[in-house]
């Protein structure tokens, strides 16, 4: 047999045993070496990642309320450093406007880490009208593409993105106490299931 044909057969097959399915390339050796060297902590990483998931599913109303004040305490940081950069360079001539982005980052952040249940319809709110555009946006561009495959996926996506953004507004005060802690839930089983995977698979 000839030498590129051997080469071909053997990367084949070396695609089908990693696992990591017979539609794309075979990961570098180096990744696949990595990943094997260090399985127990994608494992143990992984299934943190699982238990932390379904426990926001569980408890969607605590998983919201923590995620919340994480993202205002990391605003207070955010707009105390940029208050002392205003500060420090207060000779600068966009300073002004340095200091007031640096005071909008503090309100938000207080309103968001001392004001739990107000600051969590806030969001809510804003995670609505996110999904509401972004479904508006990915049904225009599957319109604009009918001719082209795969363009009723996209359109799918768009009409399911517009109903949950409308659900989410419709729905306040009420979706304020799942819906952050439920799609947090939601990320982190997926994240924690496919590095499990991943790691198995190598």
């Amino acid at each position: 047999m000839g030498g590129p044909e051997e080469r071909r057969i053997k990367a084949m097959s070396n695609q089908n045993d990693n696992g990591f399915g017979t539609g794309g390339p075979t990961p570098p050796p180096e990744v696949l070496d990595a990943i094997r060297a260090h399985r127990g902590t994608f494992i143990a990483l992984g299934v943190a990642l699982i238990v932390a998931g379904v426990a926001a599913i569980v408890f969607p109303l605590i998983a919201s309320i923590a995620a919340k004040l994480l993202f205002g305490w990391l605003m207070l940081a955010m707009g105390g450093l940029t208050l002392w950069h205003a500060f420090h360079t207060r000779r600068w001539e966009s300073a002004l406007w340095n200091g007031l982005i640096a005071v909008l980052l503090l309100a938000a952040g207080v309103y968001l880490a001392f004001f739990p249940l107000t600051g969590l319809v806030g969001l809510t709110l804003v995670l609505g009208v996110v999904f509401l555009m972004q479904g508006v946006f990915e049904t225009m561009i599957a319109l604009q593409n009918r001719a082209r495959r795969g363009w009723g996926w996209l359109l799918g996506s768009g009409v399911l993105s517009v109903g949950l953004g409308v659900f989410l507004i419709a729905g306040l005060p009420g979706t304020a106490a799942w819906a952050l802690g439920l799609l947090m839930g939601l990320h982190f089983l997926t994240s924690g299931l496919s590095l499990v995977a991943l790691a198995r698979a190598a």
